[in-house]
């Protein structure tokens, strides 16, 4: 126990001097705006990439319908803040419910699936959720829900990515993760030895899924519109690039996938005849010679964790 609450206070401390540093940046103008936009996009992908890391890569499930849950999470913020007068609070507890709530109505019929025709329901289901937004007079309809006030920051958009990699870290080293991780492993082995497979599948999936939510709700909040077009296979499609391009299982994984794939194309976007061309070669380039991803399923925070208590060993010594 004395060595869990160490290491999350490391992680803490790690975390606050990030924050500390980049809000610092901003603040002087050292960061200017274009670059600002990009950390929020960076601190969303994070969210996106780890929430799905938790369905494809703790739980072994393969999902690329993300997107859909995100357009919940945005459309119900949007009203809730818009339409209803509610603080941003309100929001996002709003948003990470709906998009939850969706998970689990969605999960109970098909995580009885599995491999392509999981992969097949999910892409079907989040493009249904989009197509059926496209056909709602009220939240704007094929035009987009507008007017929606800017009230995501750095200081939220951080605050709550780091307060997701947490509760998803603490998820995974639960009795639960743990189960999740050994559906993954040997779904057959696991129900032989007594878990509820389908369980905790589905709780994989919806907490993941109110997690995309916040983040949806983060991104209308910062765009000022929620547009059908946002939240298309593309959106999904980028979440699992980030996942598979970090880690399938590993946390740092997300946070390391989502920071290349935000930044490579914010380095690229004054060439965009190249930039595709140079993120797909890329990426064949690495699942050529790393196809378990840059981390596979390692945490980088326990690599740093072991070298500093060396180090304080070495120095006591």
């Amino acid at each position: 126990m004395n060595k869990t609450i160490k290491y999350d206070l490391l992680l803490a401390v790690l975390a606050a001097a990030v924050f500390a540093a980049l809000y610092a940046l901003m603040y002087t103008g050292f960061i200017g705006p274009f670059w600002r936009l990009n950390i929020i996009i960076i601190c969303i992908s994070v969210i996106m990439s780890a929430s799905l890391n938790l369905i494809n890569g703790f739980t072994g499930q393969f999902s690329i319908g993300h997107a859909g849950f995100m357009a919940v999470g945005a459309y119900t913020s949007a009203i809730m803040t818009v339409k209803q007068g509610q603080s941003f609070e309100v929001a996002i507890i709003v948003a990470f419910l709906a998009a939850g709530v969706l998970g689990f109505l969605i999960g109970v019929p098909t995580l009885r699936l599995s491999g392509d025709y999981l992969a097949i329901a999910t892409l079907g289901l989040g493009e249904i959720v989009r197509v059926c937004i496209l056909n709602i007079p009220y939240v704007g309809g094929a035009s987009g829900f507008m007017g929606i006030p800017q009230l995501t920051t750095f200081p939220w958009a951080f605050g709550l990515m780091i307060l997701i990699l947490f509760l998803i870290k603490n998820l995974v080293n639960s009795a639960p993760g743990r189960a999740c991780i050994a559906i993954r492993e040997n779904e057959l082995a696991a129900e032989t030895m007594g878990i509820d497979t389908t369980k905790y599948k589905i709780l994989a999936f919806t907490i993941g899924a109110g997690f995309a939510g916040v983040a949806g709700a983060l991104f209308a909040h910062y765009f000022y519109i929620a547009h059908p077009s946002s939240f298309s296979f593309l959106r999904s499609f980028d979440a699992l690039i980030m996942v598979v391009l970090g880690g399938l299982g590993s946390i740092s994984g997300s946070v390391v996938g989502a920071v290349l794939v935000v930044a490579v194309s914010a380095v690229l976007a004054d060439f965009p005849e190249w930039r595709m061309i140079i993120y797909s070669v890329t990426l064949i380039i690495l699942m050529i010679f790393r196809p378990q991803g840059l981390l596979g399923n390692k945490e980088l925070s326990e690599h740093i964790f072991r070298r500093l208590k060396k180090g304080g060993e070495r120095n006591v010594a």
